[in-house]
């Protein structure tokens, strides 16, 4: 037996240790419940407007209880201004996706489509946003 071939060896297999420690704990965070709902999607939206506008909102999300759901849509013009907000007051865990109504929503005559955009409680607003046409 030699004594330097046998320290080689523990420190090849302390380096593999290390890498496999430092990767599980990659796959764990990741795993994480803040991780793996991500983010809050509009599946669906609809619109009717005799007068002011009603809308009804379909999300889905994996919420992961009160520390991660998909907690609010807006109502927003194509430039940005915000029309009219649903707040989501708790999640949403055994009800996925879940529709959301909003009423009362006033669209300037001269606004032909608005953006629903949705957001959740960890990510905030998601990049995916929905555009409606608005009935006149």
């Amino acid at each position: 037996m030699r004594p330097l071939a046998s320290a080689g060896i523990v420190v090849a297999v302390m380096t593999d240790s290390c890498r496999l420690m430092k990767l599980l704990a990659l796959v764990l965070l990741l795993s994480s419940s803040a991780g793996f709902a991500g983010e809050a999607r509009i599946v669906a939206a609809r619109v009717e407007c005799p007068g002011s506008c009603t809308f009804a909102v379909t999300l889905e999300h994996n919420d992961q209880g009160w520390d991660h759901y998909a907690n609010q849509w807006d109502v927003v013009t194509l430039d940005g201004r915000l029309l009219g907000s649903r707040v989501l007051y708790h999640p949403h865990e055994n009800e996925q996706p879940f529709t959301r109504s909003l009423s009362g929503v006033m669209i300037p005559a001269d606004i032909r489509q608005v953006k629903i955009r949705a957001r959740d409680s960890v990510h905030g607003y998601s990049q995916d946003e929905f555009v409606v046409d608005i009935p006149r």
